[in-house]
């Protein structure tokens, strides 16, 4: 099997799992008990919270821990309008962003907000000066994604970052799912990013877990009313073997984050250099460094993204449309739509995401297995 999915999710790491197993098994102690078995519960999670923090190179009490990506994405953004709402109700995102952050400005939108939706050029990247444009006095917020997940643009954090040192009282928030171990880190952790949010199951970690940076000095009004756990900003009983285990996974990717980055860099341009010499294939990613290391979207004209998805399976090969959380919808990749992209070039669009695991060998057997899918592709067309 070749495993070519990985920003869907990823296999958690064998060290992880042991992990998370001991502490199921050892310390399942809720970290709010009084008790000593309490206190062991509340001494690990304080350590996972510690090691998480210092891996990122922020303070520890700028840590929550959510459920994931979604969780955290809605969490900063409906935080912010309702802590801030008495200020303006005018926020600014991307056109390309993640479902989870894209709903929850609708929801917003439903409640009185009004939200302004940057366009992006060719490569599926924001303009700092249409940001810059559309600020008015009463944003509150800007939400622009770290990576795109459907065809790996990065977004000039830096840029809008510099912009929005002007304006110190809005806040900025990224949505870094896809960037864990990309080397990306002093991009998303600039001096002007508030928020950031992360999903475990993105780098190893259990599905189920991700966390939220927060700089110290803003707010955003929590979501989940309840015992106060998270410094009384998103109560529940602490996942306490998911987290310790994600710290564990963050660790492991950080230890080889760089030699991670160049090895997806060459499988990417392997792949890269053998399809876009085939007539019919139209790609969306770069070699660049605008694009991440680790996406490859394309398309083969004429031909469902879908049927080219199964079609590699068939040979043991998984690759995906471009977002798995919409591709069992049928529904035409958003970015590639904001891009100008033809609808029928879009509707074949598929997505490669590597992971650190992944090999040269293996994308020399995707390329073997692409010629022989091709020419079935071209009866199709």
């Amino acid at each position: 099997m070749i495993y070519f999915d990985n920003s869907a999710t990823t296999k958690v790491d064998s060290k992880v799992l042991d992990t998370y197993n001991q502490v199921s098994e050892k310390i399942w102690g809720n970290p709010s008990s009084l008790h000593n078995f309490g206190q062991q519960s509340f001494n690990l999670l304080s350590q996972s919270r510690n090691q998480i923090a210092k891996l990122l190179g922020v303070e520890p009490n700028e840590i929550y821990f959510t459920s994931g990506g979604t969780e955290g994405d809605n969490w900063v953004i409906k935080g912010t309008a309702k802590e801030k709402h008495q200020f303006g109700k005018h926020i600014i995102t991307s056109s390309v962003e993640h479902a989870a952050v894209k709903n929850s400005m609708h929801a917003l939108e439903d409640l009185g907000f009004d939200v302004t939706y940057l366009p992006v050029d060719k490569e599926g990247r924001v303009s700092a000066q249409d940001l810059e444009n559309a600020i008015r006095p009463d944003t509150i917020l800007v939400s622009i994604m770290a990576v795109n997940n459907e065809m790996g643009a990065v977004e000039p954090l830096d840029e809008i970052s510099d912009v929005l040192r002007k304006y110190p009282k809005i806040h900025f928030h990224v949505d870094a799912v896809q960037a864990v171990g990309k080397g990306l880190h002093d991009l998303v952790f600039n001096d002007r990013v508030d928020f950031v949010t992360f999903s475990g199951h993105k780098f190893h970690a259990p599905r189920g877990i991700g966390l939220i940076y927060g700089r110290n000095g803003r707010k955003i009004a929590p979501l989940m009313d309840g015992g106060g756990q998270e410094r009384g900003q998103r109560s529940g009983t602490e996942n306490l073997p998911a987290i310790a285990g994600m710290a564990k996974a963050l660790r492991i990717i950080s230890d080889h984050e760089a030699e991670s980055v160049a090895s997806e860099q060459k499988i990417r341009k392997q792949i890269y250099d053998h399809i876009t010499k085939f007539d019919k294939v139209h790609t969306f990613s770069g070699l660049s460094d605008h694009f991440a290391p680790h996406i490859l979207c394309f398309a083969v004209e004429g031909v469902k993204g879908e049927t080219i998805v199964h079609a590699f399976e068939e040979h043991g090969i998984y690759i995906s449309t471009t977002s798995a959380c919409s591709s069992k919808k049928e529904e035409t990749a958003s970015t590639l739509d904001a891009m100008g992209i033809d609808p029928s070039i879009a509707r074949s669009a598929v997505r490669i995401s590597l992971g650190d695991k992944n090999t040269l060998e293996e994308a020399n057997q995707f390329n073997q297995v692409f010629d022989q899918l091709y020419e079935e592709f071209k009866k199709l067309s």
